[in-house]
């Protein structure tokens, strides 16, 4: 009945320990206060007895010899990914790692996916393994939109074999949204959005296309967008943003920043 899975809750600083053994739902009151006239409970080793009060986020409650854990607060970023960055906690070439820029984030967080060390953009930081993983899964086919600078300009005919999907490692990439935005005397933009994340995917697709890749931003992920959030920065994402993109996703579970 009583397991270190239970989850303490955020709760008043001092409370008797039948009311936050009853407020996390593990026993009614009367019932805590039996557990605890039977010995069953103990705040940092002590036996605990009737009118013993505990701070439920410092102390160590046990019941019937299991802790009971105060779960991490779930935290939910956009990050402006800069290039020259590699999208990990640490590297051990010594190459600038993300978490050069994490030094305001509380709870260690981890990177969403990956973003080449020459591309820059959006990446998703967490520690919610779930949503991660509902992100990253293949079946998931999320849409990721780039902005792109490439030599040349990219014709019709090119547009159409991207749409279609190229061969890559021995197999057609999944069709691509494509569309042309400005171009200058040699070069040109456009916004490319494809549903899967075989390594370097675009770079190699417009080289394919004959139009070398000069510069890769991700601007959005499954409708969540970067804005204009400057290189190196990250913003909390909104409880509307959560919200809809766990119920695209099928996750059932918001923000605990509410």
């Amino acid at each position: 009945m009583y397991n270190c899975s239970f989850m303490l809750l955020f709760m008043p600083m001092e409370q008797r320990l039948q009311k936050i053994i009853a407020e996390m739902g593990l026993a009614s009151r009367r019932k805590a206060e039996e557990l605890i006239i039977e010995g069953s409970v103990t705040v940092n080793g002590k036996v605990a007895v009737i009118g013993m009060k505990a701070d439920a986020a410092k102390d160590h409650i046990k019941v019937k010899g299991k802790l009971l854990i105060r779960p991490e607060k779930k935290v939910y970023l956009v990050f402006n990914k800069p290039k020259g960055v590699v999208t990990t906690l640490s590297d051990p070439e010594g190459r600038p790692a993300i978490s050069l820029f994490l030094g305001g984030i509380k709870q260690r967080v981890f990177p969403v996916g990956r973003l080449d060390y020459d591309s820059e953009g959006l990446i998703i930081l967490t520690n919610d393994g779930d949503f991660a993983q509902a992100i990253l899964h293949p079946s998931k086919k999320i849409p990721k939109t780039y902005l792109v600078k490439i030599k040349g300009l990219l014709e019709e005919e090119d547009m159409e074999k991207l749409r279609r999907g190229v061969k890559l490692d021995r197999a057609i990439t999944a069709p691509a949204k494509v569309k042309r935005l400005r171009k200058t005397e040699n070069n040109s933009w456009i916004e490319m959005t494809i549903y899967e994340g075989k390594k370097r995917q675009i770079r190699r697709m417009l080289e394919m296309a004959g139009h070398p890749v000069m510069r890769l931003m991700r601007i959005r992920i499954n409708g969540l967008e970067m804005g204009d959030l400057k290189p190196g920065a990250s913003r909390h994402i909104s409880p509307e943003e959560l919200r809809k993109m766990t119920h695209e996703l099928n996750i059932g579970r918001q923000s605990d920043k509410g």
